[in-house]
Parts: C-alpha cells; sequence; structure tokens
C-alpha cells in the first residue's frame, strides 16, 4: 500500500534499523525503543491485521517468533523476560493497520513498560463463563 509506514520501511523507501528478514517477513527496531531492543515483526504481504491472516500467513510469520524472542533475549544479559504482544484494532492500540508483532524485552519492574488486566473474576461464574465459551466455539465450527 502506498500510505502504509511498514510497507515503505520493507521497500527500503523509509530507513529502519533491521535485525531480521528474509522473503516473508521482516523484523526491525521500533523507533520508539519502549525498552532497549524493542523490536517489530512484520509480514512483508500488506495485511491489516490478525483478523486478515489465513493459516498458512499465520504458520509464515508465527514460526519466526521463537528464534526471534530468544535472539533478543540472549543479545543483553539485563534482559529477564519479554512482552510479544499484537495490537489488533484502534481500540486494541493498533497505531499502524499493517500487521505487526512487537517484541518488548523486560529488564525489571520499573523499566518504564507496563501492562494493566482488570480483575473481573467477581462478575464471572461457571455459567457466564460456559456461555462465553460457547458462544466462541460456536464461531470455531461454522
Amino acid at each position: 500500500m502506498d500510505d502504509c509506514i511498514f510497507c515503505k520501511i520493507i521497500a527500503g523507501d523509509i530507513p529502519s534499523v533491521t535485525v531480521y528478514e528474509d522473503d516473508e517477513v521482516k523484523a526491525f527496531l521500533d523507533i520508539s525503543q519502549a525498552t532497549p531492543g524493542h523490536t517489530l515483526l512484520v509480514p512483508k504481504q500488506h495485511i491489516q491485521d490478525i483478523f486478515a491472516y489465513d493459516a498458512d500467513l499465520a504458520e509464515r510469520v508465527f514460526s519466526r517468533v521463537p528464534a526471534l524472542a530468544r535472539a533478543i533475549k540472549a543479545s543483553n544479559p539485563k534482559i529477564q523476560g519479554m512482552n510479544i504482544i499484537n495490537n489488533n484494532g484502534a481500540v486494541a492500540y493498533q497505531s499502524v493497520f499493517h500487521s505487526h508483532i512487537h517484541f518488548i524485552p523486560r529488564y525489571g519492574a520499573n523499566d518504564d513498560f507496563s501492562i494493566h488486566f482488570g480483575d473481573h473474576t467477581d462478575q464471572y461464574d461457571g455459567a457466564k463463563l460456559e456461555a462465553i465459551a460457547a458462544s466462541i466455539r460456536q464461531q470455531l465450527e461454522d
């Protein structure tokens, strides 16, 4: 796509610091560096988000995740863990609408990165959870 920043990076029209590249994907350092080593993995094929993936594209992209994660972790002995995040849709904080996976190395509790998971345990009993699961299972069968 002509106006996609990641397509322009893939084409070499916008400079980036490449970490890994092959025929299917490109991994490069995120310019924001939420933490040192923050890397993005993008399919070379322009695709908006995970909802547009088919099984073949998912295999080609996600099969690169473990090796890239291990390489990032091994690159710095101070890395204690890693958040691997894929945001889909504006409400889920997707800001570039070319699918991408964030690898955010974690250096400790005070490394200026956080995620909040609200605890709503008291709002769900077994019946409510089963109703949600049944609705999802139905979509998988269709």
